[in-house]
């Protein structure tokens, strides 16, 4: 792997409010297969592909990483419907793991934005949020979701006091 992609990696873990050891820890990928774009300024791992910093885990058949001269800009992770794409790490506001499925995750590192498509799912703390398409602004601690286009799946969310 090159020292570019290596530092466009520590940069997009590095951003989120998260445990600040996560940044300090090592980065681990893997993957079935790996293409490194340094043209296009794009890295992708199909099959089974993982990402792990720390407490954070990114898990999906294909992961995407865009980046430009600062780093990773965009992160696409795509699963299917019998193993959707999972997100999850520990972050220092919450007694618990973020966790976070959809058939796709769209991470935007400078927004600290989470985008989820497709029967997302996030867990915050004890409560859990359900629904077509679901938005968590990590900074902000703010989640968004709504129901699909077409009705038939709507917003769940169950809060414990």
């Amino acid at each position: 792997m090159n020292k570019i992609f290596l530092i466009a990696l520590l940069i997009l873990f590095g951003c989120a409010t998260a445990l600040v050891t996560d940044s300090t820890e090592p980065i681990e990928v893997s993957a079935n297969t790996v293409v490194i774009d340094e043209r296009e300024k794009l890295s992708t791992y199909t099959g089974k592909a993982s990402i792990t910093q720390g407490s954070l885990t990114l898990n999906a058949q294909t992961i995407q990483l865009f980046s430009n001269q600062q780093g990773v800009i965009k992160v696409i992770a795509k699963g299917t419907y019998k193993q959707p794409a999972y997100y999850q790490q520990n972050q220092s506001n919450q007694p618990r793991f973020i966790e976070a499925r959809a058939l796709e995750i769209i991470y935007l590192v400078k927004q600290e934005l989470l985008h989820l498509k497709g029967k997302a799912h996030l867990t915050q703390g004890f409560d859990s949020f359900n629904g077509a398409t679901l938005d968590y602004d990590i900074k902000n601690d703010k989640i968004i979701t709504s129901m699909s286009e077409d009705g038939t799946q709507r917003v769940q969310f169950k809060i414990k006091l």
